[in-house]
Formats: structure tokens, C-alpha cells, sequence
């Protein structure tokens, strides 16, 4: 078990010192609460349950029937809860020698900082392998497939060629996402809503989006995507996603990227009676995952 003692800090236990650095930086919004949408829990886990409609309505000739279809009980995703911790000791020795009192009451900011990036991690690595059928939803599929199977056969939330991200590759998933259709079969007339990207594709992304007219080149075409208003909440660039090609599309399907929250963060300490070493810990209890796939689109890149 590691003790921070009198030995960890020998630095801190003499004056002199101007500053210590490296422990704490400046700590920006967490993208996985922009990406994924929050949803409350009270139990160890909670199902998310496919609920398939009707189809198509049918012609009615006189004096005969309207077809009759059953709604029923699709696929089943279960998301749960896992609880992320991370502690600290320090002898009361090394508090009580301390030199400076700034170095000891880092120490819930060290906590915090690790738990903030334990969490982006946990839920950028549900992009990261959205490719990876080693990763699989309730429907038996990886989160981005060509061939998630539903009752009207397969759908797809991926681009059928692998693209990299350029004007005409986004238009192309703007298009897809506007053909989903639900298990049926019906369209559902979704729409993206917001670009996440790499940190590597940060720049193309700003150049497709927002130029007044079209990216890339000569033509005094407009940049038809910004003049139609779409992808209204912008561009989102995520340090977290490792592959420098893949950019994903979030759409406004609701019970899509799940961001589900059991216990919040705390932050609690005591002291041990034996040793009187001070501890302290962090811990919190949430997991992430996706109920409806149609909740996001994606390519991996080329």
C-alpha cells in the first residue's frame, strides 16, 4: 500500500522552495458531458428495452379488413453501474513537518483531477471502440455497424465506404442519418446535432463548418451545411478519442449515448487510530454505454 511519508516530499520539509508545478493544471468542461446525455440510476444496473411499432398502413377495400400487426419486445441492452475510486495516505508525520500548506491541501485536487480523467477516459473509450465487435450493444452489434439487424432487416449507422472527414463524407452522414428508419422499417426523420472529432481533425472540421463558401476550393458555391442551419450544436474536438481518423456524427435520437449516473463524485477522509496516517479517497459510480444505436453515426476514417 503506498504512504506518502516524510521521505515522498524531502523538498516540502525545508523553506525555500518558490513553487511546486506538475500536480494541478487548469481543468476545462468535461466533453463526455456534452457528448452523452445524462441519465439518472438507483439500482446496481438498468435495462433499456427496444419497444418495435407498426408498419405501414394498407389499403382498405370496401367491406374487407385493416391488417393487424403485433407491437412487441425487441433487443435488450443492459448498462451497469461500476464505481471508480482513487485514495491517498499520508503519515502524520509528513503533515505535521509540511513546510507548505498549499502541498497538503493539493492533495483533494490531485483526487479530483484523476477521477475527471478516469471519467473522460471511460466514456471516449465507448467511441474508441465503436468499431470493435469485441464491444457489442444488445442487439449482438458493435455501436457503429452496417448491418445492425432489425425487424425490417439490416440498418446501418456507419458510412457504407470508410471516409475521412471532408465536406462531402460529412454530407454523406447527414444523408444517412436523415434515412434512418426505425425497427419497422418507418423513417424517423432524424438529424445531426453535433461533430466530435480528434484533436487531429480540429482544424479541418472549423474549415468545413464554418467557411461562408464551400471548403476546399475555387467554386463560389455555398457551404450548404452552414447556410441550412445543420449540426446547430457545432463542432466538439475530444483529446480523448486515439484515432486520428474517425469523426462522429450525434444525432437527435433520444436513449442514444447514455451517460448513466449513479452515485456522484465524493470526496471523504479519516484517520487511521494505529498509525495515524491521515486518508483520503475519491470514489464515484456511473457507467456509459448506448441503448439506441441510431443515437449516433460514424466513420472510422480511411
Amino acid at each position: 500500500m503506498a504512504v506518502t511519508s516524510t521521505g515522498s516530499h524531502p523538498k516540502a520539509l525545508w523553506p525555500g522552495v518558490k513553487a511546486f508545478f506538475g500536480a494541478s493544471y487548469k481543468e476545462k468542461q468535461m466533453i463526455c458531458d456534452m457528448v452523452f446525455d445524462a441519465v439518472s440510476s438507483d439500482k446496481a444496473y438498468e435495462e433499456y428495452v427496444e419497444e418495435t411499432g407498426y408498419a405501414l398502413a394498407g389499403v382498405k377495400s370496401e367491406g374487407g379488413g385493416v391488417p393487424y400487426y403485433t407491437d412487441a419486445q425487441g433487443f435488450t441492452q443492459r448498462l451497469t453501474n461500476v464505481t471508480y475510486g482513487v485514495g491517498a495516505i499520508v503519515t502524520r508525520e509528513a503533515i505535521e513537518d509540511n513546510q507548505y500548506e498549499n502541498v497538503a491541501r493539493k492533495k483533494a485536487s490531485k483526487l479530483a483531477r484523476s477521477m475527471r480523467q478516469t471519467k473522460e477516459n471511460v466514456f471516449a473509450n465507448i467511441l474508441n471502440r465503436g468499431f470493435d465487435s469485441g464491444y457489442t450493444g444488445g442487439d449482438g452489434k458493435e455501436l457503429f455497424a452496417t448491418d445492425h439487424p432489425t425487424k425490417d432487416g439490416t440498418q446501418s449507422n456507419e458510412l457504407a465506404v470508410a471516409a475521412d472527414l471532408s465536406e462531402a463524407s460529412l454530407e454523406d452522414m447527414l444523408t444517412l442519418i436523415r434515412g434512418l428508419k426505425d425497427s419497422r422499417g418507418l423513417r424517423i426523420q432524424a438529424q445531426g446535432q453535433m461533430l466530435i472529432v480528434p484533436s487531429a481533425l480540429e482544424f479541418e472540421a472549423a474549415r468545413i463548418l464554418k467557411s461562408t463558401l464551400q471548403s476546399g476550393t475555387g467554386n463560389n458555391d455555398i457551404n450548404a451545411m452552414k447556410a441550412m442551419g445543420m449540426l446547430p450544436k457545432g463542432v466538439v474536438v475530444w483529446d480523448y478519442l486515439t484515432d486520428a481518423d474517425a469523426f462522429f456524427v450525434k444525432t437527435d435520437v433520444s436513449d442514444g449515448l447514455i451517460r448513466q449516473n449513479r452515485r456522484a463524485l465524493e470526496l471523504t477522509q479519516d484517520n487511521d487510530f494505529d498509525t495515524e496516517n491521515a486518508r483520503m479517497k475519491a470514489t464515484e459510480r456511473y457507467t456509459g454505454g448506448w441503448a439506441d444505436w441510431r443515437g449516433a453515426v460514424a466513420s472510422p476514417g480511411a
